[in-house]
């Protein structure tokens, strides 16, 4: 497989483990049109590609992911056609991860916020340092949580301590997390990268087609569930990003504001 026409995200192979890394380091990984484009179709190429058993999923410069990028999403507001596109695109990278039967193991250092942390949480393992942090923010810019918090937090942690999270926007502590059992582990940072790799090696070694297969079968039933929320989320985020609300929450945070909300 080739993965060169990849430029927002990193790609690295070592024997059959693949790490794809997001790799704006400048925005903190925020999630902008290319970046968008490229999740949309990078997990689909991995499950193609039979040298690759393992995948670990990481950012660059000291963050996961920031969500998305304010420059980005206020240019799509008020345009139907543009949520749209985006809308499905969203769909489709959950759907992507869900299929695929190899194992993904993210690996978090800093914010994983928005899509950030969704894409964080649909993962197989989720690794974090202790100064990392998870928040599913939408409702905070004026959004429904369309692109996997509505689907994962309750699935993780139960209904009414995913309320709490999604109805505020508010972060919690990587410690914290795996705590709940949000996460799978928090570790100092300087142990981040050995747990990681300690896993991703095992992984890598163990019985392919068993581990495929088991994660495929828990999937099923997670399947079942994001079925019944992926797309009323999704159509939910859609119709709230041509709102007034979501652009008065971008404009406040691009001057350091807290917005003040109309309710139209």
């Amino acid at each position: 497989m080739n993965y060169d026409r990849y430029k927002e995200l990193a790609i690295s192979q070592d024997g059959n483990i693949l790490t794809i890394t997001v790799n704006r380091p400048e925005a903190k990984n925020a999630i902008n049109l290319g970046l968008h484009e490229e999740f949309s179709t990078i997990f689909d190429d991995v499950d193609r590609d039979e040298s690759v058993d393992v995948i670990i999923l990481s950012g660059s410069g000291g963050a996961f992911c920031a969500g998305g990028d304010l420059k980005w999403l206020l240019s799509m507001h008020g345009d139907v056609a543009g949520t749209s596109i985006g809308i499905r695109r969203d769909r489709k990278i959950q759907n992507a991860i869900l299929d695929l039967e190899k194992p993904i193991i993210a690996k978090v250092d800093g914010p994983a916020v928005g899509l950030g942390c969704s894409l964080a949480l649909y993962c197989d393992f989720v690794y974090a340092s202790h100064d990392s942090i998870f928040s599913d923010p939408h409702v905070s810019v004026g959004l429904v949580a369309g692109d996997g918090g509505a689907v994962m937090w309750p699935q993780l942690i139960g209904y009414a301590r995913a309320r709490r999270y999604l109805l505020t926007g508010d972060a919690i502590p990587a410690t914290e997390a795996a705590t709940i059992g949000l996460i799978t582990e928090a570790v100092p940072t300087d142990e981040l990268d050995e747990t990681v790799a300690r896993m991703a090696r095992r992984l890598s070694k163990g019985a392919t087609h068993s581990i495929k297969w088991t994660k495929a079968s828990i999937n099923a039933g997670l399947k079942v569930n994001a079925n019944a929320v992926i797309d009323r989320a999704a159509a939910y985020e859609n119709v709230t990003q041509l709102l007034n609300d979501h652009r008065i929450a971008l404009e406040a945070f691009q001057k350091k504001e807290k917005p003040k909300f109309t309710g139209s």
